[in-house]
């Protein structure tokens, strides 16, 4: 009986140490837990079987999970899980192409200080330079650098 015990707690923990390692991303509660069960494991050996036992267990679950990391770590364990897709989709050159300095629109999201705005029936990502702007309120384009557009607060729309 005591033989079930300590091994449904190795498996357990070196299968909780195993989901932390490869399925869970981060530092969690399944990996804490395999600790714990295996912990208890081999308290539970020393406490039943004597030392000598004890640390033939402990040295086996430190080679146990010393193969698990090792096998688990190679290459092609990861080529098999890891995402083989490729990204082709390119930006938009000079999206700022369709608006000058001067056009006015308004704001679709809070500015704070980055957000979207609606100038000329498109949507643009624009920038203010210290001021947060609520949504919905007219704003003009003052300058235009590189991709980014920045804005300020306008009294009326003008379109």
């Amino acid at each position: 009986m005591e033989i079930t015990i300590i091994a449904v707690l190795v498996i357990l923990g070196v299968i909780l140490l195993l989901l932390e390692l490869l399925v869970i991303p981060g530092v969690g509660f399944a990996g804490a837990g395999g600790f714990v069960l295996l912990g208890i494991a081999v308290w539970y050996v020393y406490a039943v079987f004597g030392n000598i036992v004890g640390h033939w267990m402990l040295a086996g679950i430190g080679a146990l999970l010393a193969f698990f990391l090792w096998f688990s770590l190679r290459s092609k364990t990861w080529n098999r899980a890891a995402l083989k897709a490729e990204i082709d989709g390119k930006s938009d050159g000079q999206p700022t192409t369709k608006i000058q300095v001067g056009d006015r629109g308004v704001t679709t999201s809070r500015l704070n200080p980055a957000g979207k705005a609606l100038i000329n029936g498109d949507f643009f990502e624009v920038r203010t330079f210290d001021k947060f702007v609520d949504n919905g309120i007219a704003i003009e384009v003052i300058k235009i650098n590189n991709r980014t557009i920045f804005v300020q607060e306008t009294a009326d729309i003008q379109q």
